[in-house]
């Protein structure tokens, strides 16, 4: 996304790939059940299903590892969605994403990171957005809840825990 970033939680970038990463950004996309259209994951024992639909990350954390000089950039480490503005330590398994004026994600997990992010980490050291290695730096998986199309300015909410 160009130019001045709106006052509120929105969606940064879309990314796609045909498989792998980096994936890049698009100006549009229809999210389903299935994922983002357009987007195709490489290996399904870990990545995609219902339950994986949607990789998010936030766009903060990604400035924070550029800041400590990893050459990672929105796409780059596999996320559909890089979102800017939202307290990312509140977005964790059991709350909802509500983004623009249809979409509906649910946050189910956190991902692992693998081998083909160690380019864009020091020492390819790709564990720095690992969970259980450093807790706040990793992206999540989310399953949707409601499908709708995702343009990059869109408003995020970030819903509570859902019981």
């Amino acid at each position: 996304m160009s130019g001045e970033r709106p006052p509120y939680p929105h969606v940064y970038q879309i990314s796609v790939s045909d498989g792998g990463v980096p994936k890049k950004p698009v100006g549009e996309a229809r999210v389903t059940v299935r994922g983002v259209e357009g987007d195709r994951q490489r290996n399904l024992k870990f990545h995609g299903g219902l339950d994986r639909a949607v990789c998010v990350y936030s766009l903060e954390v990604i400035e924070q590892l550029q800041q400590a000089g990893h050459s990672i950039e929105p796409g780059f480490s596999g996320e559909n969605l890089t979102l800017a503005g939202v307290e990312w330590e509140g977005v964790q398994p059991g709350v909802r994403l509500s983004i623009g004026p249809e979409l509906a994600l649910e946050v189910m997990s956190y991902t692992a990171p693998c081998r083909h992010n160690a380019p864009w980490f020091h020492d390819g050291d790709y564990q720095r957005i690992s969970q259980k290695a450093h807790p706040g730096w990793s992206r999540v998986y989310a399953k949707v809840v409601n499908e709708g199309v995702v343009r990059p300015g869109d408003k995020v909410d970030v819903i509570g825990v859902v019981n």
